[in-house]
């Protein structure tokens, strides 16, 4: 099986933003990338969505279903899910955590992206990784489903929210995604029903990029993003 990963985003356009660029960057090298979207985001994250006329809850969500499949097209996303979870209000029921488990002893991630740990803006944010992290530890025992293969410690990483100093979030990973640029400006602009943000991701992408270089990355990068580990790394040398 070839190596995996995971990126579990609370809304559809999440994945995007924030871990566009480490998708398209490990699609590349032959890494199947795997992303559960658990809501379309169509209450609080489809704005200029709801002003057309006659708009509905469903009709949005076909359309954030929509932009989602192209940006996941352009990345070389090789599986997407929307487990359809609402939002503003988010909620977590047992069927759906089992349900990531269970993507979790399919794929045996080599990794996770999700969410910061806190966000005061929105709720759905931390709630997503709360549960990546608890569904992690199920895929984890051997209890759950005895017989079934339980997988390792894939390392977390937590992805840039819109306001990091209030989020608590703190970048020790630096990834470099001037190869891909293209693709996740490409899946950016698949997301219509935010147009808004595109900018906004774009000058995050440079500005990580600026970090990158001063930091010791290739003094060619001009596009990054940034990631928060959850648990310590653990190479075999530091040189």
């Amino acid at each position: 099986m070839n190596k995996t990963g995971l990126v579990v985003s609370a809304h559809s356009a999440d994945f995007v933003w924030r871990a566009g660029g480490a998708i398209a960057l490990h699609a590349a090298r032959g890494i199947d990338m795997h992303v559960v979207c658990l809501s379309f985001g169509e209450r609080g994250e489809s704005e200029k969505l709801w002003r057309q006329k006659d708009m509905t809850p469903e009709g949005v969500k076909v359309a954030r279903r929509k932009e989602a499949e192209n940006a996941a097209q352009a990345l070389g996303v090789a599986e997407l899910q929307f487990f359809d979870m609402g939002d503003y209000p988010m909620r977590v029921t047992d069927e759906a955590l089992y349900r990531l488990v269970e993507v979790y002893r399919k794929i045996h991630p080599a990794f996770v992206l999700t969410h910061s740990a806190a966000d005061p803006y929105n709720f759905d944010h931390p709630l997503a990784t709360h549960m990546a992290q608890e569904a992690r530890i199920i895929a984890q025992a051997h209890g759950h489903n005895p017989g079934q293969g339980v997988i390792g410690a894939p390392p977390v990483f937590l992805f840039e929210p819109h306001q990091s100093e209030q989020c608590n979030w703190k970048p020790d990973v630096l990834l470099d995604i001037t190869p891909v640029w293209d693709k996740k400006r490409a899946a950016i602009e698949c997301m219509t029903g935010q147009e808004h943000l595109w900018e906004y991701y774009t000058q995050t992408a440079l500005r990580r990029g600026n970090h990158c270089r001063r930091n010791g990355g290739n003094k060619s990068c001009t596009h990054a993003e940034g990631y928060q580990s959850i648990f310590p790394s653990t190479p075999e040398l530091l040189a």
